[in-house]
Order: structure tokens, then C-alpha cells, then sequence
């Protein structure tokens, strides 16, 4: 696949993207497409494809542009909503994929409300995104669970939670676990005003078959249950956590 072809792919995914109005996700797949024509441009000769290329650039910059304000406006109006299907046994859905894009230097704190982080597998995830946290947000100087106890194992979610608590701090990053018997909603808030609820919370990968397939490590490549995820905005985060 020659470097154009790449681009019109990247950019097709974006227009179908725009089209079910998931415009955070659309604008990511514009930028990327829109940067490869670019340096297309610029390493090519014949004016004729430059002129084809610079049209289709100026397109897709102008519907990129028209977005970018459309969410802005949707944002103070407090009307954003975005919804993402996870279809059962379907792939690509990593942490990353589903809401990386709103992970970035405007995020100093992080609000995680799960009931259900407390075996094992449940508690990796939650390290996994404590990854992704400490990777891309880098103002983030702290991370707030509220979940639930597990009777049967609530000695080792203790550790496991301490063990993380220390290894965060190392990043000068505080976590706080707070517990509640009542919580059902499951919602990740982030300081900048974004907020993602997903309705299985963030145990929706199905359980690996074996320790040696593909999805074991690699969450893009692990199959889902089904489940649905609503992203909305509320200017109201920093005053309500802050």
C-alpha cells in the first residue's frame, strides 16, 4: 500500500466516523490522514498531483476545522455526547483506542467510579489504565477509585492497591481508594471536564483462553463482551472534585 492509498483509508475512516457523529474519534483519523498527504506533498514533483493533493488536503482540513468547532460549541452548550458500540467478540477496543485521545496535559486528576475492581484480572486493569494515565497525562498528580470490597478476596485487593499506591508515587502521582457498598455507576472523570461511562465498567475483555494467545498482553487484540460507551463533557468537574 503506497503512502496516498494509506491516507485515503485514514481519511475514509474518518468520514465514516463523522457520518455516526463520533467527532473526537473523526477528528483523530483527519489529523493523522491529513498530516501523511502533507508530507506527500512535499516530496512531490509533478503539479498535477500536488494540486490534487492540496485540494484534497484543503477538504479535509476545512471539514476538520468545521468539527473541532462543533464539539467546542457542543462542550459549553453542555450538550456533547458521544456513543461507541462494543460489538460481542470484537477487537480493537484497548483502553487507548476507546479514550486516549482525551488524555492529555489537561488532565490533573482522574476520578474512577467502579464497584467492581477487586479480583485479580479486575485490579490489572485498573493498573493497566494507571499505565495509560501516567503515560499520556503529564500534569496528572493524582488517581481516585471508588469501588467495592470483595469479601473473599479483600486482604489481597488491599495489597494490590498498596503495591500500586507506592509504585505510583514514584511518579509523584497519589492514589486514593475510597470503598462503597452502594455504588452501581461505573464513569472515569477526568479534570479537564470529559467524562466516560462505560456499562460494564472496565472489565468488559473476555478472559483469555491461554496464557500464550494473542490478546493476553496486547488489549486491541482481546475479544469484549458486549457493552456500551457514552463520553459527555460537564464544565462542572473542576468545581464539583477540584
Amino acid at each position: 500500500m503506497n503512502i496516498e492509498s494509506a491516507a485515503i483509508n485514514i481519511l475514509k475512516r474518518g468520514v465514516e466516523l463523522d457520518t455516526k457523529k463520533r467527532y473526537t474519534e473523526a477528528l483523530v483519523c483527519y489529523q493523522e490522514g491529513l498530516q501523511i498527504l502533507v508530507d506527500k506533498i512535499k516530496g512531490q514533483h509533478d503539479d498535477v498531483t500536488r494540486s490534487y493533493l492540496r485540494k484534497k488536503v484543503e477538504e479535509y482540513m476545512n471539514r476538520a476545522e468545521a468539527i473541532k468547532k462543533l464539539v467546542l460549541q457542543q462542550k459549553e452548550a453542555g450538550q456533547f455526547h458521544e456513543q461507541i458500540h462494543i460489538e460481542d467478540n470484537s477487537t480493537g477496543h484497548s483502553y487507548k483506542a476507546l479514550f486516549g485521545r482525551f488524555l492529555d496535559e489537561d488532565v490533573q486528576f482522574v476520578i474512577v467510579e467502579d464497584p467492581y475492581i477487586r479480583s485479580f484480572h479486575q485490579c490489572q486493569n485498573f493498573l493497566r489504565l494507571c499505565e495509560l494515565l501516567v503515560r499520556s497525562c503529564t500534569n496528572i498528580s493524582q488517581i481516585e477509585l471508588t469501588t467495592s470490597k470483595d469479601a473473599k478476596s479483600e486482604r489481597d485487593q488491599r495489597q494490590w492497591f498498596g503495591n500500586l499506591s507506592n509504585e505510583l508515587l514514584k511518579c509523584r502521582l497519589r492514589l486514593i481508594v475510597k470503598y462503597s457498598d452502594t455504588l452501581h455507576d461505573r464513569q472515569i472523570i477526568l479534570s479537564s471536564g470529559w467524562i466516560i461511562k462505560i456499562g460494564r465498567g472496565l472489565d468488559f475483555y473476555k478472559a483469555p483462553d491461554h496464557k500464550f494467545c494473542l490478546g493476553m498482553y496486547d488489549l486491541d487484540l482481546r475479544p469484549c463482551h458486549e457493552t456500551t460507551v457514552d463520553i459527555v463533557h460537564s464544565k462542572n468537574v473542576k468545581q464539583s472534585y477540584g
